[in-house]
């Protein structure tokens, strides 16, 4: 069946669903959807992701969340017990194996963790688990728990997430294909993610309205904000087109002030924009901001001031939730106690700002229309390429270089655009490859990485980019020679 952007019918979503369960023996905790139903009913609305982030908007208040999970059940709940006296939001990362659908070796991971007595994984294997185990992890909570994976074919995930009382799911047939794998279709991934948010849309039609938020960082490095918003804004209108009702938009820190809350700003407006256009008008936007997503120095104070700079910007710029840091991000996953002084780190600083959102100035304002100018370029050829059809102009647009993620390794991405900061720091394009930006801000892109280019002393190059990915690790933002 050819990709559209239709929203699956109950025949064609309960036959995949049959097949979707059968990957692994515990799809036969979620057969019957209305258990899945029931349960979620029975959680009160303190621990609803949804509600909380309704809230947080309407209150103008920012929330924090960090990354953590680990391979056995018991060790996992204790971490987030330890991590939810310091957070708002709470979430369950799952491991490598299982965002890959190779459940056999998750299931020798938690068998080694078990001998080892230490988790052997990198996440916690849901799939493997299974209903009853997660459903004692959700229970034994107080605040709303996420899923946060990086999976492309995250149908079964879904399944028994939403059953065992998660009540948001991130990712998205984008920004989990291509930061995340080598050699899967664009065609696959999104269909694969029409089933996910048709999920949440038969949970929405019961009354339980689910969380979904796409990945913005996307491979958070040196990502120019047209580009993240662009796939945010797509995978949004995919979700809404199956029934999702609650979406939460993201961005990755790039380090520039005025551009990170130009950013969130254009998010936020940009996705009302284009969802309202196409004739959706009864959801719940919210926004969230991750903090610095590149390389962290080793020194624990140096990460610290990344972590608080970054808490600082995300809640000056309104942004409805933060994606924390830990001062061990250099190292590696961190411990619990590394973990909440990050999260203790960021809520200071949040509190601190709390009463200072960022005042309207000439230069926010001007790069948030030079973002809007550059999504709306982007879209519209997208747009264009599948005749009207989003799902299927995103595939061509892949295809065409007209959506292109740098760094990516996904083999449908084209790789040919080169971002590189200009000499206060923001994100411009130093090559656009095929991506359509007019011919005025490509020009203004080149302006700006001259202005640097002169500043100091050399030729726009190659390793200008090189010298910025690495500058952060070296206690810098811009990479000078």
């Amino acid at each position: 069946m050819e990709l559209r952007n239709k929203k699956l019918t109950h025949d064609e979503f309960m036959t995949e669903r049959h097949q979707v369960l059968q990957t692994w023996h515990t799809g036969k905790d979620v057969e019957h959807f209305e258990d899945g139903v029931k349960y979620q009913q029975t959680i009160p609305e303190k621990k609803r992701f949804s509600h909380a982030l309704l809230k947080a908007d309407q209150e103008g208040n920012t929330l924090s969340q960090p990354r953590a999970g680990v391979a056995l059940m018991d060790e996992h709940i204790a971490l987030l017990k330890t991590l939810q006296e310091e957070c708002d939001l709470l979430p369950s990362t799952i491991d490598a194996y299982t965002r890959l659908n190779r459940y056999e070796e998750a299931a020798v991971g938690i068998q080694k963790s078990i001998e080892a007595g230490t988790s052997k994984l990198n996440g916690l294997p849901v799939v493997n688990h299974g209903v009853a185990a997660c459903r004692r992890m959700t229970e034994a909570l107080e605040k709303p728990v996420q899923v946060r994976h990086g999976t492309p074919d995250a149908r079964l995930l879904a399944e028994i997430s939403m059953a065992s009382g998660f009540t948001s799911y991130e990712g998205g047939g984008i920004s989990y294909n291509i930061p995340y794998a080598k050699r899967v279709t664009l065609e696959k991934s999104i269909r694969d993610w029409q089933y996910c948010d048709r999920l949440m849309g038969l949970y929405e039609e019961h009354g339980i309205r689910i969380n979904r938020e796409p990945f913005g960082p996307l491979t958070g490095t040196l990502i120019p904000p047209f580009m993240s918003h662009a796939v945010a804004i797509i995978e949004g209108l995919l979700a809404l087109e199956q029934g999702v009702k609650s979406i939460t938009v993201g961005y990755g820190q790039v380090g520039s002030l005025t551009q990170d809350i130009a950013a969130i700003k254009s998010l936020r407006e940009l996705s009302h924009e284009y969802f309202g256009n196409y004739g959706f008008d009864d959801y719940e936007l919210s926004t969230v901001f991750h903090q610095w997503m590149g390389g962290f120095p080793e020194d624990e104070s140096k990460a610290f001031a990344i972590i608080s700079w970054g808490a600082a910007v995300a809640g000056m710029s309104g942004a409805t939730k933060v994606i924390t840091k830990s001062p061990h991000e250099a190292f590696g996953i961190p411990t619990a106690a590394a973990n909440a002084q990050g999260l203790r780190a960021s809520r200071q600083m949040l509190n601190m700002v709390s009463d200072q959102k960022f005042p309207p100035c000439a230069a926010v304002e001007q790069e948030v229309e030079l973002i809007k100018s550059e999504v709306r370029a982007v879209l519209k050829k997208v747009f264009e390429l599948g005749n009207g059809d989003i799902a299927r102009g995103t595939v061509l647009a892949f295809e065409a270089g007209v959506l292109d993620v740098p760094f990516a390794p996904a083999s449908c991405n084209a790789g040919k655009i080169l971002p590189v900061r200009d000499n206060a720091g923001a994100i411009r394009v130093l090559e656009a490859g095929a991506v359509p930006l007019p011919k005025d801000i490509l020009a203004l892109h080149h302006d700006y990485v001259a202005e640097r280019a002169h500043f100091e002393g050399r030729k726009p190059s190659f390793q200008m980019v090189v010298d910025d990915i690495n500058a952060v690790s070296h206690s810098k933002l811009i990479g000078r020679p």
